[in-house]
C-alpha cells in the first residue's frame, strides 16, 4: 500500500517535475535503486519507520539535507551514517535520480 502510494505520487506529479526530471534525474530509478539498495535499513516511502532504528527514513534525510546538496557525497562515496551501512558511490545518473526521488519526498 505505501509503495502504491508513493507510486502514485509520481504519477501525479507530472507535469512539471516530469519535464525537470528529464533535466535532472528520474525520480522512478531514483526510487528503484533506493528500494533495491537502501529499503533494507531505511524507510524509502512516505511514511512508516525504518526497518533499523538508526537508519534515518528518507523522508527524512531529504528535509535535514536539502537534497542537492548530497550530490558531493553520493559521488564520493557515503561512509557514513547508521552504524553498519554500506559504502555506496553512484555514477552521475544514478546520482540525478536518486537526489529527483528525494525532490519527490519533500515535495509531499
Amino acid at each position: 500500500m505505501k509503495q502504491t502510494i508513493l507510486a502514485l505520487a509520481f504519477v501525479m506529479a507530472g507535469g512539471a517535475f516530469a519535464a525537470q526530471a528529464a533535466e535532472k534525474g528520474n525520480a522512478e530509478r531514483g526510487h528503484a535503486f533506493a528500494e533495491a539498495n537502501c529499503a533494507r535499513c531505511h524507510a524509502v516511502a512516505l511514511d512508516g519507520a525504518s526497518p533499523l532504528a538508526e537508519a534515518p527514513p528518507f523522508r527524512i534525510v531529504a528535509t535535514r539535507w536539502p537534497p542537492e546538496n548530497l550530490a558531493e557525497a553520493l559521488a564520493e562515496g557515503i561512509r557514513v551514517g547508521h552504524t553498519p551501512m554500506p559504502e555506496f558511490v553512484l555514477d552521475p545518473d544514478q546520482i540525478d535520480d536518486f537526489i529527483a526521488y528525494l525532490e519527490v519526498l519533500t515535495n509531499e
